[in-house]
C-alpha cells in the first residue's frame, strides 16, 4: 500500500496548492485504483506478494481502460488474474443489462402485450401502474447508450471475424413474427476480442447480410483475413461480396450436423469419427488428402454425404492456412455461439418483444456488457501468435498457392 500512500500525499499537496485543474479527476482515479486493488485482494485471498493458504490465483499485470465519469475521462489500470477474470464493481458489469431487461418488461406491460411470465415478473417487482412517460425516459437512455456502442468507429485491424444469427419473437402489425438477430465479433491484431456489430431484420437473406456487413466496413472494419460462419447461402454470398480477397471458413460444427443427416442413425458415429480425422491432420495438404480419401470411401453407401464433403473441401480446411495454434479457435463459430446462448438466456425471460426496438435494446445491452468483459479479460490469442498471420507459410498466400492447382 506504499504506492497508494504516496499518491494520496501528492493528491493532498495538489489540493493544498489549489492550482491543479485536474485535481478532482486525479482524486477519482486514485480512489478507483485503490478500490480495484482491494477488490482483487479479496477475490484472490491475498495482498500483493503475500503468501496465504487461502490464495486462489495470482495477479498477472494490468490492462488499461478509459473510464468516462462526470469528472472526465479517467485512465484505469485494471488488474488481471492468471486464472479467471476480474471486473471492477465501479464499472457496473451487469447493471445495464438489468436496466434494459426492466425497460423491456415495463414496455411490454404498458402496451398490454406481456405474457404470463412477464406479468409475474412485473407483479413481483411491484411495477403496477407504470406510466408511459417513465418507460419512454428509461428506454431513451438505454437506447442512446446501445446506439453509441453499435455505431462506434472500428479503429483496429480485425484478421478474424465471426458471423452468426439467432432468432427472436417480436410483435409486428398485430402478429408475432420471428426476426433474425445477426451478430459480428472479431479479434484484433493484438489478439483481443470485440463485439463488432448487431442488427435485427426480417430474415437472413443475402440483402440483409450484405447491408449489415457494409455497415461494419463503413465504420472502419478492415484487415479481415478470415471470416468464420455457417453455410447459409445469403450469408456466404454477402461475405464474398463485401470481403473480397478474404478467406471463408465454414463452421465445422454446423457442417457436421448437416452432414450426418445424410446417413442412418446407426452409422452416424462412424461417419462423424471418419470426418474428424480430416480436422486432426497436421497440414492443409494432409487434410485435403484425408478428406478425399474419406469421401471416396463413403461414395458407394452414402453418395450424398460424399458429395457434400467434396463440395465443402476448400471451405472446411481454410483455417489451416493460418497459424496452427489458432486452428481450434477459428475452425467454428463456437465462440460466437456462446454469446448467442447468453442472448437467448436473457431474451427468453421476455418471450415476445413488443417491437424490434425493444429487442435491439436488450440484445445490444447484453453485447455491450460482453464487450466490456472481454476488454478487461485475457487476450483470446497472444500478440506474438497473431503477428505470424502475415507469414507466407501460414497466411493467405500459402492458401491461395495450394488452391491454384485445382481451380
Amino acid at each position: 500500500m506504499a504506492s497508494t500512500s504516496m499518491e494520496l500525499h501528492d493528491f493532498l499537496s495538489k489540493a493544498a496548492r489549489g492550482g491543479d485543474v485536474d485535481f478532482l479527476r486525479d482524486g477519482v482515479r486514485m480512489l478507483a485504483q485503490a478500490l480495484m486493488e482491494l477488490e482483487v485482494s479479496q477475490q484472490i485471498g491475498a495482498e500483493k506478494h503475500e503468501r496465504t493458504d487461502g490464495r486462489v490465483t495470482q495477479r498477472n499485470g494490468y490492462r488499461e481502460r478509459m473510464w468516462d465519469t462526470q469528472a472526465g475521462a479517467i485512465e484505469l489500470k485494471i488488474p488481471k488474474l492468471r486464472e479467471g477474470s476480474y471486473m471492477p464493481s465501479l464499472i457496473e458489469p451487469r447493471r445495464r443489462i438489468d436496466r434494459a431487461m426492466l425497460s423491456v418488461i415495463q414496455e411490454a406491460y404498458v402496451h398490454g402485450v406481456s405474457t404470463r411470465k412477464v406479468d409475474d415478473i412485473v407483479t413481483a417487482l411491484g411495477m403496477t401502474g407504470v406510466s408511459k412517460s417513465s418507460v419512454s425516459r428509461i428506454c431513451a437512455e438505454i437506447d442512446e447508450t446501445v446506439a453509441d456502442f453499435l455505431s462506434r468507429p472500428l479503429l483496429a485491424r480485425y484478421p478474424y471475424v465471426w458471423l452468426d444469427a439467432t432468432y427472436l419473437k417480436c410483435r409486428e402489425n398485430s402478429r408475432v413474427v420471428s426476426v433474425a438477430t445477426v451478430v459480428a465479433t472479431g479479434v484484433t491484431e493484438k489478439g483481443e476480442r470485440e463485439v463488432l456489430g448487431l442488427d435485427i431484420g426480417p430474415s437472413e437473406d443475402g440483402a440483409f447480410w450484405t447491408e449489415f456487413l457494409r455497415s461494419l466496413v463503413s465504420r472502419g472494419l478492415s484487415g479481415v483475413d478470415l471470416v468464420i460462419s455457417d453455410a447459409h447461402l445469403g450469408l456466404k454470398e454477402a461475405v464474398f461480396s463485401v470481403f473480397a480477397g478474404s478467406s471463408w471458413q465454414r463452421c465445422r460444427v454446423h457442417f457436421m450436423r448437416n452432414a450426418l443427416v445424410h446417413v442412418p442413425k446407426e452409422a452416424r458415429n462412424m461417419a462423424a469419427s471418419a470426418i474428424r480425422t480430416v480436422f486432426a491432420a497436421g497440414t492443409i495438404e494432409d487434410a485435403r488428402a484425408q478428406l478425399r480419401l474419406i469421401a471416396d470411401g463413403l461414395q458407394c453407401r452414402y453418395p450424398k454425404l460424399a458429395a457434400l464433403l467434396f463440395d465443402a473441401e476448400d471451405d472446411l480446411i481454410a483455417h489451416m492456412a493460418f497459424p496452427r495454434d489458432h486452428w481450434s479457435k477459428i475452425a467454428s463459430t463456437n465462440p460466437l455461439e456462446r454469446v448467442n446462448k447468453e442472448i437467448k438466456r436473457r431474451t427468453d425471460v421476455v418471450g415476445i418483444f413488443p417491437n424490434r426496438a425493444s429487442a435491439l435494446r436488450l440484445t445490444g445491452a447484453v453485447l455491450l456488457e460482453q464487450h466490456d468483459e472481454w476488454a478487461v479479460g485475457r487476450r483470446y490469442i497472444g500478440i506474438e501468435s497473431m503477428s505470424r498471420i502475415g507469414a507466407p507459410q501460414d497466411g493467405k498466400e500459402a492458401y491461395e498457392a495450394l488452391l491454384a492447382p485445382i481451380r
